[in-house]
């Protein structure tokens, strides 16, 4: 008579989930010479960093350093408390400050993850002390996937939304060819060699292999984690965490399998999925819609719960807000497209079913989404339609529809744009006060004549005014709305992921209710609370942190919190 007995492994590191957090976490792991395994239940690496714009908010770092942005810890220190104010946690905050250079100097010196500086990207609040005019951020170079390998296959495709025909584009200079393709020679010959590059990818891998943004982001670290030796398992679940002797000591599978470790770092992308918990901490749940994938359920913080982990809710606000807008395919499938960019641009609006604006739409994402939940009365859905004209979608684009050349009919017809010959006609057909819409926009187009918006002060700050057109003067920000037809698409509360998580110290360990740590257990990524309380203080503050307390994290776990 034979058993079957589970199979039993054992490492140094264990480490769940396979996004900027659990990557970093496993290569710096791996890098100061523990033997790491990542575990991913997804038969893709990646996670919802796959699909993001690959920004990283890191002040104070190397290539920033390099082109001369050379600045004290205390200016984005003072930042961080006048932005975050009572959730300001110092122990915490200074963790990050100090260790981000840490983070991408160990990748840049070692790895296949090498940066490029973000170096004209302001932080969002430029009335506040201590923000940054540029410098504090990068973002991965970009990638030619063919450099993985068999890997390929385990590397998440990006979202189609976002991309065209899956070919990520950068935003910076990248982006900025593809918007003026029309108007310049340079830019058309620069778009015609990526396009046809992108196509020849197609025929010969079926996918894209110049990768930008997120997707770049995870292809370096996975090539880096093969450099580095990291054992990466994917479609395996795990089922709970094995405790012994009062400390964590490893995790058993769905499958029987038990890997033990003295140190597991969870990084299992937060709860988006998680439909109690969301309905436990977001506003308006029922009208939420993610932006992140699936797989994002919860499930690392239930695991640490099942040990005693404390789940922290009480931040300003539960996830990384930013306007969505729902988008239906030809073929049955439904998604949601992030307002990032086009909010910006001169001569577009974001109204109220009264047809009246209700906030700076030049400011972030983040706030853009506040706004609409304090502008809406209960009872009411928390939508809104960012209008523009005729001449804005075909220099711009809006949401998903591209700007000039690629046509935009089809976009009228599924119902996504709606458009009228007049403001009194696109109210009509989004269900908009007639009233309300033309005399907002008689205002705006008052105030943009001569170049200001003197309702919100559109174009006052240098974040606000990266985000639009240099060649709109004199208010790169503002231009008037007049030449029909009219174009709005409905906008609603949506998330790149959760900012409620675990409580964790400054070395990224879980802690209990009562603040002590639990032995052996780490979190980084959306799995734990936000260090910057439930604020989105610069673009690039979630894959930041994820980067940074992942790297905290794969450290102190791999050399038993003995400085480096």
């Amino acid at each position: 008579m034979t058993t079957n007995t589970p199979a039993k492994y054992s490492f140094d590191v264990i480490v769940l989930g396979s996004g900027a957090a659990g990557l970093s976490a496993s290569v710096t792991a791996a890098g100061h010479g523990a033997r790491v395994v990542l575990i991913e239940k997804e038969p893709v690496v990646g996670g919802t960093t796959a699909w993001s714009g690959g920004w990283i908010w890191s002040p104070r770092n190397g290539p920033a350093k390099r082109a001369g942005i050379d600045e004290d810890i205390d200016a984005p220190r003072a930042y961080l408390k006048g932005v975050l104010g009572n959730y300001f946690d110092a122990k915490r905050v200074d963790a990050f400050l100090e260790a981000a250079p840490e983070m991408v100097s160990f990748f840049e010196s070692g790895t296949a993850l090498q940066f490029d500086g973000g170096f004209p990207i302001p932080d969002t609040y430029g009335h506040i002390e201590g923000s940054g005019t540029g410098g504090r951020s990068v973002i991965a170079r970009p990638y030619d996937a063919r450099d993985l390998g068999d890997d390929i296959k385990l590397l998440r495709e990006p979202v189609r939304e976002t991309t065209f025909l899956g070919m990520t584009i950068q935003a910076g200079a990248d982006l900025r060819a593809f918007m003026t393709m029309t108007r310049s020679i340079k830019s058309f010959a620069y778009v015609t060699k990526r396009t046809l590059r992108h196509f020849r990818d197609l025929a010969l891998y079926r996918r894209g292999m110049d990768l930008r943004n997120g997707i770049a982001l995870v292809g370096r670290l996975l090539k880096s984690a093969r450099m580095a030796g990291v054992d990466i398992r994917v479609g395996q679940t795990v089922d709970n965490l094995l405790i012994t002797e009062g400390r964590v000591s490893g995790v058993a599978l769905s499958d029987g399998t038990q890997i033990t470790a003295p140190q597991v770092i969870l990084a299992c992308g937060g709860y988006p999925h998680d439909e109690k918990r969301r309905a436990e901490t977001f506003p308006r749940d029922k009208e939420h819609r993610t932006l992140a994938v699936d797989s994002a359920n919860g499930a690392g913080l239930a695991l640490a719960e099942a040990v005693g982990g404390h789940v922290r809710t009480d931040l300003a606000r539960p996830a990384a807000f930013c306007p969505v807008s729902t988008v239906r395919w030809p073929d049955g499938r439904v998604a949601q497209f992030p307002h990032i960019i086009d909010r910006g641009k001169p001569g577009l609006i974001g109204v109220l079913a009264n047809g009246q604006r209700f906030c700076n739409e030049g400011l972030g994402y983040h706030d853009y989404v506040e706004a609409l939940l304090r502008a809406t009365p209960d009872g009411t859905p928390a939508r809104s339609w960012l209008i523009c004209d005729h001449r804005f979608l075909r220099r711009f684009g809006i949401g998903v529809v591209r700007p000039q050349p690629l046509p935009y009919g089809h976009w009228i017809k599924r119902g996504y744009l709606k458009t009228g010959r007049t403001p009194e006609e696109l109210a009509r057909a989004c269900g908009i006060d007639p009233t309300g819409l033309s005399q907002t926009i008689n205002d705006w187009n008052d105030g943009a004549d001569r170049g200001e918006d003197p309702a919100f002060g559109r174009g006052t700050t240098p974040y606000m005014r990266l985000q639009g057109d240099p060649e709109q003067q004199p208010n790169p920000n503002v231009a008037p709305i007049r030449k029909a037809p009219f174009f709005a698409v409905e906008v609603v509360p949506g998330s790149f992921g959760t900012f409620a998580g675990l409580a964790t110290n400054e070395h990224a360990q879980v802690l209990r209710a009562d603040g002590s740590t639990i032995d052996g257990l780490y979190a980084a990524g959306t799995d734990a609370a936000s260090v910057f309380g439930g604020f989105y203080p610069a673009g690039g503050i979630n894959l930041g942190p994820a980067m940074t307390f992942g790297f905290i994290a794969g450290r102190h776990a791999a050399t038993n919190g003995t400085p480096q």
